[in-house]
């Protein structure tokens, strides 16, 4: 098969048969073979039903359907389970990814040799800069600069095409749709490109995902991720590091409390001790802490040693 188009969705009903029917346009008139799989992410409107009358209707059409919303990221994690085409493209269901991107998002996978080819959205139709376009652009501006992938623009772009490889060999959790680009590229698929996208305005309906709140978990998934792919396996080179700084410091500060509560009572100093200066409190505490920090990164080590993925690499061939 050539091609998987993955479609989540969530209240979407009026999109999907319009969404389908140009997806349908564009494959026959370029000769693919294909599946569409739209997943039904806890849906309370009628998109269901349609899916199910599509799936009767044309046999290239599948259907996952969650029980409740659980998110996008594991709409795409089940998406990608049950995908079987060569080539897996990503898009939203509300018509503004256009399917017409697809016959040259696929060239780029199997010709050009991509791994991932990633949207970017130059036109975007989007609404009051203050809630959109201004933190859209910070969170691309850090995750360009964190993941260090420099030659995209528009991480969250849900239109997105992949190697079959690409997707089998990553796991997409929690909210970690917007960083597949940096998973991937942690899995060892770095031939990362991108394309600039035509972008529609919404046809049906209004915009699922709105909100500063968004952007606020997307930077701390971003820093947990970061976190986890630097220092996953080996938490005692962060821990340990800063554990021991600390302390250090600390030690350093005893001693020059202790010297100093010496010369002044080689000078005469009534009362001379080194508990009479709070700085004195502050030292004990930063060694206490530094010591808790290494404690903590060495037994983050045992956990790694222990851990059943604590040898899992991306093997890409066998001979």
């Amino acid at each position: 098969m050539d091609i998987s188009v993955v479609v989540p969705l969530f209240n979407e009903e009026e999109s999907i048969a319009e969404l389908h029917a140009w997806i349908k346009r564009v494959m026959d008139e370029n000769h693919f073979t294909y599946e569409v799989i739209f997943v039904n992410d806890g849906s309370t409107d009628g998109s269901w039903d349609v899916i199910k009358q599509l799936s009767e209707e044309y046999p290239e059409v599948h259907g996952i359907k969650f029980r409740r919303n659980y998110g996008k990221s594991p709409a795409l994690y089940c998406g990608f389970e049950r995908a079987e085409g060569d080539v897996v493209i990503t898009m939203d269901a509300d018509l503004q990814d256009s399917p017409d991107e697809i016959p040259e998002l696929y060239r780029m996978v199997k010709a050009d040799g991509y791994d991932l080819v990633s949207g970017f959205k130059m036109n975007r139709k989007q609404g009051d800069p203050l809630s959109k376009t201004i933190p859209t652009k910070l969170f691309n501006a850090t995750a360009r600069a964190v993941s260090g992938i420099k030659n995209l623009h528009d991480f969250n772009c849900g239109l997105k095409a992949y190697r079959k490889d690409v997707i089998k060999n990553i796991e997409v959790y929690g909210e970690m749709h917007r960083y597949i680009p940096y998973l991937a590229k942690n899995a060892g698929f770095a031939k990362i490109g991108e394309k600039p996208v035509h972008h529609q305005a919404r046809q049906h309906g209004v915009s699922k995902f709105m909100g500063w709140n968004r952007f606020v978990n997307g930077y701390l998934d971003l820093l947990s991720l970061w976190f986890t792919s630097t220092f996953g396996l080996k938490p005692m080179h962060i821990f340990g590091f800063i554990g021991t700084l600390v302390f250090f410091l600390g030690f350093i500060a005893v001693v020059c409390v202790g010297a100093f509560k010496l010369w002044a009572l080689h000078n005469g100093e009534p009362r001379a001790l080194v508990t009479d200066t709070p700085y004195f409190y502050i030292a004990l505490t930063m060694m206490i802490i530094g010591t808790q920090l290494f404690v903590a990164g060495f037994l983050g080590d045992l956990i790694s040693r222990s851990s059943q993925e604590r040898n899992k690499y991306q093997i890409s061939d066998r001979v």
